[in-house]
């Protein structure tokens, strides 16, 4: 790209290993579209590595994904469209912060029962293994 933004593979990447990094995650499913960074094959090979099944919707298909494109609807709705974005790195930033700041540690959903993303996976997560540093 002649942007100076990096390929999309890259930033999908990049994303994956800072989740990687942060949460460890492990038997989860990562769900996307049918988008040529999530079908690349460094992506594909990545999220293998790190445990992680990736999902992506048949074409024309919302329902496979729903939980997903239920969050893309709210972040469209609770953030993009009540903001103007002056530039891709503000974008970066105010997504980010909606996702850290608000949306997983915050906002409650039905289908947890109630819970914050966070306050849910908090709720269900595996005791560390013995001798493994818990933080």
């Amino acid at each position: 790209m002649g942007d100076g933004n990096p390929p999309a593979h890259e930033l999908v990447l990049a994303a994956l290993e800072r989740a990687v990094a942060l949460r460890r995650p492990t038997g989860v499913i990562h769900h996307s579209d049918q988008g040529c960074q999530y079908t690349a094959v460094g992506f594909g090979l990545r999220c293998r590595e790190a445990g992680v099944l990736p999902s992506r919707g048949s074409v024309g298909d919302c329902y496979n994904n729903a939980m997903c494109e239920s969050f893309f609807a709210t972040r469209e709705c609770e953030l993009l469209d009540r903001v103007t974005l002056a530039s891709p790195k503000e974008a970066k930033a105010i997504v980010f912060d909606f996702i850290e700041r608000w949306y997983n540690p915050r906002r409650r959903h039905l289908a947890l029962n109630y819970l914050s993303p966070l306050a849910f996976e908090r709720q269900h997560a595996a005791p560390p293994a013995a001798g493994e540093a818990v933080g």
